[in-house]
């Protein structure tokens, strides 16, 4: 009979529950749920008192006079520790460790990052069970207001994964993870160099024979830039027909596998064969390093090796790094461009360069998806489709008469 008064009670009082033998004071405020345990007994005068009191202190959170311990000095920790537990800056701190476990900590540098953007965004003492599709979507809007749209769906994709560890573990409404919808990404066409360009670059740009050495092999091997500063001496061939790929310098000075997790190897057209000539004769003239290469987070091994392009050759300064990481280089390239007054694009060009280049001279698809590193050859078809169809005329033509021969060989095919 009592419990039965308490709940017609209650309901007639929004945000007061009768929690056993005591009240429970419940309120929302910008997102962010209250909730505290009174220790009073749940008797018509005490349920009125716990409404004024409720009422009072959310009046004191929209003039900004509310002072928690004021109001409610006796509320029970563990209501305080449940809503604390359930704030996304709070479950943030448990599942990054959780992620951290699969992932470099260059990865996660970059995924605390986004991860942090979006949080501020949508507030850190935000509830996760109180989130809804429309927080998300306003997500969306504000990360986009000033952003480019790469970098904001890569905080959308982390947010996404976030999300859905917080629905797996029952924090938050099942779904939201969904509504973190990408932005659609024009697909930009590569932009290469010329060969005059090219040309300009190491004849006006470089007043180094190594720069130019540098830059020659960056673009007859198709290099992404990290590879590129992380190539040694032992990695090339004594005769100087192939390289070997084993790793890549991250931004924070360190050493990685390559893109693909595997070692892949580079036949060498005559110029890099030269270039390599310059950068091997410079880099015997430094010791060789033991250099710690990351396999995934938890594995690494060391390459004694003697790294081919190192700031210490021209380096003005006594105490510089012993390798390039890629910022360092872009620097560097920024530079060769002004020089050589080519256009600016950005180093990764170069390797954009190498792949056109090669389809341009009608090269084997198959042959060069390999040459850089892609499992098979719909990259190539995909990002640099213009530069295979520009020579489908001359292709057109072949094929026909490669037809004519068969026509000759086997008579009674159709003509």
């Amino acid at each position: 009979m009592a419990a039965q008064m308490n709940t017609v009670i209650s309901s007639n009082l929004p945000g007061i529950e009768v929690h056993g033998k005591s009240i429970r004071v419940v309120f929302m405020h910008k997102g962010v749920r209250h909730r505290h345990t009174l220790g009073i007994e749940p008797t018509k005068a005490n349920l009125k008192h716990a409404s004024r009191l409720r009422s009072a202190a959310m009046y004191a959170l929209k003039t900004g006079g509310y002072d928690e311990s004021e109001f409610f000095p006796h509320s029970r920790q563990g209501d305080q520790a449940d809503t604390a537990s359930k704030r996304l800056g709070d479950l943030s701190e448990r599942y990054m460790p959780l992620k951290a476990v699969d992932i470099t900590a260059e990865t996660q540098n970059r995924y605390q990052v986004a991860l942090n953007t979006c949080l501020n965004t949508i507030g850190r003492n935000r509830l996760a069970d109180a989130l809804i599709p429309a927080d998300i979507q306003q997500l969306r809007v504000d990360l986009i207001e000033t952003r480019a749209v790469s970098t904001v769906n890569h905080y959308l994709a982390t947010f996404a994964g976030f999300l859905y560890w917080c629905e797996q573990n029952h924090f938050c409404a099942e779904g939201l993870a969904k509504h973190c919808t990408r932005f659609t990404k024009s697909n930009k066409d590569p932009d290469p160099f010329t060969y005059q360009e090219y040309n300009a670059l190491v004849t006006k740009g470089c007043l180094h024979p190594v720069d130019a050495a540098s830059v020659t092999l960056a673009f007859y091997t198709g290099l992404r830039p990290g590879e590129l500063c992380g190539l040694a001496v032992e990695d090339i061939a004594t005769d100087l027909s192939k390289l070997t790929v084993r790793r890549s310098v991250t931004q924070s000075l360190t050493f990685k596998i390559p893109k693909t997790n595997k070692e892949r190897t580079i036949l060498l057209f005559p110029p890099a064969q030269a270039a390599l000539k310059v950068l091997i004769e410079d880099a015997l003239t430094r010791d060789a390093m033991d250099l710690e290469v990351w396999l995934n987070r938890h594995e690494s091994r060391v390459d004694r090796a003697r790294l081919l392009l190192s700031p210490m050759t021209q380096a003005r300064k006594t105490n510089v790094n012993a390798w390039y990481v890629p910022s360092a280089w872009n620097t560097k390239w920024s530079n060769l461009t002004r020089r050589a007054e080519v256009r600016h694009r950005p180093p990764y060009q170069t390797r954009h360069t190498y792949a056109c280049w090669n389809l341009t001279a009608r090269g084997n698809l198959a042959f060069i998806a390999n040459q850089m590193g892609h499992s098979d050859y719909s990259m190539l078809v995909k990002v640099y489709g213009r530069w295979i169809d520009s020579e489908s005329p001359r292709e057109l033509g072949r094929i026909w008469q490669g037809m004519k021969k068969l026509v000759q060989i086997a008579p009674n095919l159709p003509q």
